[in-house]
């Protein structure tokens, strides 16, 4: 998705440009896709290319910048994601910009070769040892939507609080196969936030919702947004986790499947009084696939 360049968001990379780094005046800059945020290609007089990322309005609710700039500084250091170079307490970034840049699309996510290299940077990601100490809580991050969509007076589904408690009742019953290792993860791998090199290398790029969590919930989101089929699905567990998956570590992959598309129908619907239809859209197609992905679990427990 790719929109104009906004004036402001130009005055405000110049300076950038001089205090951050150091340099005299752009040659171009270009508006990039993204949901949410401003993100710009800017090449610089002295022909380096960058990518400047500019917060959305309202993000600032949602999204604490010191927590992801920790997350983005251990996605470089484990070698994931592209070379930072200035993180601001208003959570702009500026950062390398990937040649010959290819924003992944589900077909692309389909590739073999692309599956097997997601499984490694999550495997490269999830086994670093390292804790951010950044909380990725779903069902807290689901109250707190929940707050803002009723505060902002947004309307929501006649049969959610159903909804809501099948959720709850599948949540208990993965619960009892034991409590799942947090680890550091990505929290938000749609597509889009993969992006494919000039040389053929994977980067995961955008950490915003990153914290300690379920490995298994970076995997189901690879899954949901690429649209993989139980075939794909096999493929990638058994490239991540070096051998098959086990019963019940597949049936959690599962669940948190349920749990992205619970979490991010109401985070949709906490946009829609910034980004109007577009995001009551977004959240409604998350709604419908979290209804059907619950039947197909209860019915076969």
């Amino acid at each position: 998705m790719r929109s104009e360049v906004v004036e402001s968001d130009v005055k405000y990379i110049a300076e950038l440009i001089k205090r951050v780094l150091h340099k005299e005046g752009y040659k171009e800059i270009t508006r990039l896709g993204g949901l949410t945020n401003h993100s710009y290609k800017v090449v610089t007089n002295d022909g380096q290319e960058y990518v400047f990322r500019i917060p959305g309005e309202g993000t600032e609710e949602m999204i604490v910048r010191s927590d992801e700039e920790k997350s983005t500084r251990l996605a470089n250091k484990v070698g994931v994601d592209a070379e930072l170079y200035y993180f601001g307490s208003d959570g702009t970034k500026i950062s390398e910009y990937i040649k010959g840049a290819i924003t992944m699309t589900p077909e692309l996510m389909r590739e073999p070769e692309h599956v097997k290299q997601v499984a490694e940077i999550f495997s490269k990601l999830h086994n670093c040892g390292e804790d951010t100490g950044v909380p990725f809580e779903v069902f807290e991050m689901a109250d707190l939507y929940e707050k803002v969509i009723y505060k902002n007076n947004v309307s929501m589904y006649d049969d959610y609080q159903l909804v809501k408690q099948q959720v709850e009742t599948i949540k208990r019953e993965v619960d009892s196969f034991g409590v799942s290792k947090k680890v550091p993860c990505h929290c938000d791998s749609l597509c889009e936030n993969w992006v494919l090199s000039e040389t053929g290398r994977l980067y995961l790029i955008d950490w915003e919702y990153s914290g300690m969590n379920d490995a298994m919930w970076d995997l189901a989101d690879v899954s949901i947004e690429a649209d993989y089929d139980e075939k794909l699905d096999d493929y990638l567990l058994k490239e991540y986790f070096g051998r098959e998956a086990t019963e019940n570590e597949f049936k959690r992959f599962i669940a948190n499947k349920i749990y992205l598309d619970y979490l991010w129908t109401l985070w949709g619907k906490t946009r829609v009084p910034f980004d109007g239809q577009m995001m009551e859209d977004y959240a409604y197609n998350r709604y419908v696939r979290l209804k059907k992905n619950i039947s197909k679990y209860l019915e076969g427990r």
